[in-house]
């Protein structure tokens, strides 16, 4: 991690010694150019600063993302240290007794394992338009995983949540740099006190590695990423929605759909919190040029809370629609993979579509809801091939 960390100063450091950094807190590479990171193999990196990671579309063909394929979203520097040993969760706030608990504490409290598709709210942003701030994140912000460890129900009932209590606190070890605001989020007590709300210590059935919040993390399943708060040190009990930066004006959304590009007042928005329904083309690659007219279309669709209840495939720009084949894995709050098998009747260019419908009659829009900071982005999927044959 040391090298990993001095590679990102030196890299910052030339960068600014050369005029090049934009006016943002990121700095990202051009899309498709992926670096290595250790345990992060050939991902996408759309930040310097603080290290973001993308997945290239092409790993979306397991159910469970292998973790050095999953992405990576940090809104501060990771911890540079990290001791098992020493670290602390305390819980406080609205409760009848303040608890703190080490990691071995947490491993005698009975296990719960949730599969959860994991997606960050700014998945999908570079393809807004018209264009907004912010990591540009393509296809690849998302993945879905195992998560084990307590229910965060069974550390509230243990400390005793005031009748007040209304809201829960996520605080992390995040390293905050300068006047950096924390990042700090909370989420309503209905859903902290889920039977499917974790306080994750394992991911695909091994510990947490540091890039994906060791040694503690919130899981909150159907939920965007943000509301899962990594390297997790602090919970707290609050009388209201925690007021900062990163609950207000961050991760929210219009009330009332407005008018592209105009300005939103945050006093006229709401969390973000359940994930919308998306689905994704991952093979082939948009650009392909297939030899063959015996194609294989494939990809996943997820709806946060909600069940893929079908995904539907156009070969011909969405002018007609054939149902694809759902895989057979499934669970709650994680994605379904789906194939199509197609042969094309010529050569020449072809666009392929994908949409997803889930439990709640949600379809894939044509064109995205626009919103200032590109949240939830779900437009129908496409990918442009040429086929020789």
């Amino acid at each position: 991690m040391n090298s990993r960390r001095d590679f990102l100063k030196q890299a910052s450091a030339a960068a600014v010694a050369a005029g090049t950094i934009p006016p943002i807190l990121t700095w990202a590479l051009p899309p498709g150019q992926s670096v290595d990171f250790p345990g992060e193999d050939g991902m996408i990196l759309r930040s310097y600063r603080f290290v973001d990671l993308e997945t290239p579309v092409e790993y979306f063909n397991t159910w469970l993302t292998p973790v050095p394929h999953f992405f990576v979203r940090n809104h501060m520097h990771e911890p540079s240290t990290l001791d098992a040993e020493s670290w602390r969760l305390t819980i406080g706030g609205e409760v009848d007794k303040a608890l703190t608990l080490s990691l071995a504490d947490l491993a005698k409290l009975e296990k719960r394992t949730v599969t959860n598709t994991l997606e960050c709210a700014g998945n999908g942003r570079a393809f807004q338009q018209p264009h907004v701030p912010g990591i540009q994140w393509q296809k690849g912000a998302v993945g879905t995983a195992r998560f084990s460890g307590p229910r965060l129900r069974d550390l509230l009932q243990r400390a005793g949540v005031k009748p007040t209590g209304k809201h829960v606190m996520f605080h992390g070890l995040d390293e905050v740099p300068g006047k950096v605001p924390p990042f700090i989020r909370s989420i309503p007590i209905e859903k902290a006190t889920d039977g499917d709300t974790l306080i994750a210590t394992r991911m695909n059935d091994a510990p947490l590695t540091k890039h994906h919040g060791f040694p503690a993390r919130a899981l909150v399943p159907g939920w965007i990423g943000a509301a899962s708060c990594k390297w997790l040190s602090e919970i707290k009990v609050l009388e209201k929605e925690f007021d900062g930066n990163f609950m207000k004006p961050a991760y929210r959304f219009p009330n009332q759909p407005g008018k592209p590009g105009d300005p939103v007042n945050p006093d006229e928005t709401h969390p973000v919190t359940a994930l919308s329904v998306k689905s994704v083309i991952a093979t082939p690659a948009d650009g392909s040029i297939l030899k063959s007219r015996s194609i294989r279309i494939q990809g996943v669709a997820w709806a946060g809370e909600a069940d893929i209840a079908r995904v539907e495939i156009s070969t011909d720009s969405g002018a007609t629609w054939k149902p694809a084949l759902l895989g057979h894995e499934q669970s709650e709050y994680a994605w379904r993979l789906w194939e199509y098998a197609w042969k094309a009747p010529k050569a020449g260019e072809y666009t392929f579509k994908a949409r997803a419908t889930d439990s709640q009659g949600r379809t894939q829009p044509e064109t995205a809801v626009w919103n200032p900071s590109g949240y939830l982005y779900n437009a129908i999927d496409q990918v442009k091939i040429h086929v020789q044959a």
